[in-house]
């Protein structure tokens, strides 16, 4: 399992979550990306390509930290003090998803942890080369490739109609952009975090925990 925590960076920004939850909500998942804390956002998947689509949503714009952990994680049903049912994670997945949660820093603030250390750290490296694509990224350029789907052919003319300016500028924004290279990337990051998983008879890792209190469970 993957579980992604997102942190917001810029508090002056306002509150950027219900943004941040609509970047993600088509994403595959096995608890959907929601609210964990004031200006935090979490959500777990079974699909390594969901978690990378859901590190360079964040990424965008430079607003958020994103900490990756990697590890089975057991979801049961939880009470806050409300009276309010929910699912509660715990599992090596969340203890991994706390220290990344909490060490994701730098300039393109993004970071892997798993039982494999050495696999972790691949993963990690791509991401954050895929981060910087993100982050430099400027408004002209996201209205563009925001318009674009991934393996269509044809559709620069399409964009440069809607957008009311010329194929050739559309081009030049795509490359500008790095656009292409990016999805020619997002496999390879998903695969080096495909690697992160623990095999059947690998570790499960060590001390168990949970990323949220009861207050703070995934309710339904």
């Amino acid at each position: 399992m993957y579980v992604v925590t997102l942190d917001q960076r810029r508090r002056e920004a306002g509150d950027l979550v219900p943004v941040l939850l609509r970047r993600l909500a088509d994403l595959e998942t096995v608890v959907p990306f929601q609210r964990a804390r004031a200006h935090a956002v979490q959500g777990i998947t079974a699909d390594p390509g969901a978690a990378v689509a859901a590190a360079l949503a964040g990424l965008r714009g430079g607003a958020w930290s994103v900490g990756i952990g990697v590890g089975p994680v057991r979801l049961e049903t939880a009470t806050d003090p409300e009276g309010r049912t929910g699912l509660r994670a715990d599992g090596p997945g969340t203890v991994h998803a706390r220290h990344a949660a909490e060490s994701a820093a730098g300039r393109v603030p993004v970071r892997v942890t798993a039982d494999d250390a050495p696999a972790a750290a691949q993963a990690q490296a791509v991401l954050r080369l895929l981060g910087r694509i993100v982050t430099e990224r400027s408004d002209a350029e996201w209205r563009v490739v925001d318009l674009l789907v991934p393996g269509a052919r044809g559709q620069q003319k399409v964009v440069a109609a809607e957008l009311g300016i010329s194929p050739q500028a559309v081009s030049k924004a795509v490359a500008r952009s790095l656009w292409q290279e990016e999805q020619d990337a997002r496999p390879a990051a998903a695969r080096l975090l495909g690697l992160c998983e623990p095999g059947p008879d690998g570790p499960s890792g060590g001390a168990q925990g949970s990323t949220m209190n009861p207050s703070e469970s995934i309710h339904s």
